[in-house]
């Protein structure tokens, strides 16, 4: 009423049914968060309805690696299944898998740091072909590889001397972190965790305390994603307010941001943003060093951009935001321009460009399933729930059957 908007006129706006705005106007049915979100922007409301709606949040949880005494096996089965295992140290030793963690050299001769450098330069072209297999392959096919190298590598510098150590140390911590990632991935949040500070621990003790901040915007993400904004923002916090390199305080800002787009407090996050896109400017790129965060993303922040504005109830100019830079990101990369895709089908289905949104995701179904993301079944999942507004939309029934295949073969989704 003080907009000066009718019924009719919310509708075409927000793009949810007559009848359901009227049973939500009314009491008889509770609004969303999205929804929430999206009438707040329609009626200039300045976050306060976005404030009655809040995402809800779940209470933090501890890292699996507090436990002192647990330790994630992968089993592997004959088949060419895999799974992740929590066990007690004890029965690992017990049962004479102790080597899988703490296998020694078992007497072969340390080695100088001029001959460690070519062992260095092997493992650094190694994790970076991993990167770009992980961008095409699902991620519990590279697990059972990448595990084995952040272990060979750990033993490898503990023959080493000097530099070569800590190199090795730094290294083996990059294996474990994408490991985390690829975990998160397969949908093992624990798992995530677990192999997230196991990166930690390898950096500081490879003297990389950039790594240590990183493992930190990690942590912060797997909570984002579980629905504790409360602890990702702690966790982000602490690399904003550290002396972390700007791209790490850049990845932190754009993550944080997210965050608050999530509560509808739009002021916070453009703030962030806005910071995000100054540190990622300042960040000079060492040739030396392997990129942390997305590497085959030209620019992150305006991605994440995007996304804030989708949960900000602003589809429209997400989905501008997004097309910009899904056109951008090479075709090899498949993982990330499957999850951009989604994201801006996502978009344009929250704007009412249905039609739009089911040409866009019908070849993105194919490559989900070859990428076997928990993340981009998330968001599946969620154009699952949009699109389902329109049962009688021509492009939506036909293109039904093929999402519920896609989220009956998906791992479990994400939780935002």
């Amino acid at each position: 009423m003080a907009a000066g908007l009718t019924l009719d006129r919310l509708v075409e706006q927000v793009h949810y049914s007559k009848s359901h705005l009227s049973k939500v106007e009314t009491g008889q049915k509770r609004p969303t968060p999205d929804l929430a979100r999206l009438c707040d922007t329609a009626l200039g409301a300045g976050g306060a309805l976005a404030a009655l709606v809040p995402v809800p949040e779940v209470p933090s949880r501890p890292s699996p690696s507090q436990n002192d005494g647990e330790v994630w096996l992968l089993r592997m089965e004959k088949n060419g299944s895999n799974r992740f295992e929590s066990v007690n140290r004890r029965q690992v030793t017990a049962a004479g898998a102790g080597s899988v963690l703490a296998v020694g050299l078992g007497g072969l001769p340390s080695f100088a740091d001029e001959q460690g450098a070519g062992l260095v330069d092997a493992s650094r072209l190694l994790f970076t072909q991993f990167r770009r297999m992980g961008q095409s392959t699902a991620p519990r096919a590279l697990l059972p590889a990448l595990i084995a190298q952040t272990h060979g590598i750990e033993q490898e510098a503990h023959r080493a001397g000097g530099r070569t150590r800590g190199q090795l140390l730094a290294l083996a911590a990059r294996f474990a972190e994408y490991a985390g990632w690829m975990a998160q991935e397969s949908g093992s949040e624990e798992a995530a965790l677990w192999w997230t500070d196991r990166a930690v621990e390898l950096a500081r003790a490879g003297a990389d305390d950039h790594l240590s901040y990183y493992g930190l915007v990690r942590r912060g993400l797997i909570s984002l994603l579980h629905g504790d904004i409360a602890q990702a923002t702690e966790l982000t916090e602490q690399v904003l307010n550290s002396d972390a390199p700007p791209r790490i305080r850049g990845l932190a800002a754009q993550q944080q941001a997210q965050g608050y787009a999530l509560r509808g407090d739009e002021r916070a996050c453009m703030r962030r943003l806005d910071e995000a896109h100054e540190l990622l400017g300042r960040a000079e790129p060492d040739p030396t060093m392997l990129v942390l965060g997305s590497s085959h993303v030209p620019d992150v922040a305006s991605m994440y951009t995007g996304w804030c504005l989708y949960h900000l109830g602003r589809p429209g100019r997400a989905a501008e935001i997004l097309t910009r830079e899904w056109n951008r990101i090479p075709a090899h990369a498949v993982r990330s321009r499957t999850r951009c895709g989604v994201r801006l089908a996502l978009a344009h289905a929250a704007d009412g460009e249905v039609e739009h949104a089911c040409e866009i995701l019908r070849p993105l179904l194919g490559q989900a399933g070859l990428v076997h993301s928990a993340t981009i079944a998330s968001d599946v999942k969620r154009l699952a729930r949009l699109l389902g507004r329109y049962p009688r939309h021509a492009a939506v029934r036909s293109l039904a059957p093929d999402i519920a295949t896609a989220l009956a073969t998906l791992p479990p989704p994400a939780s935002r």
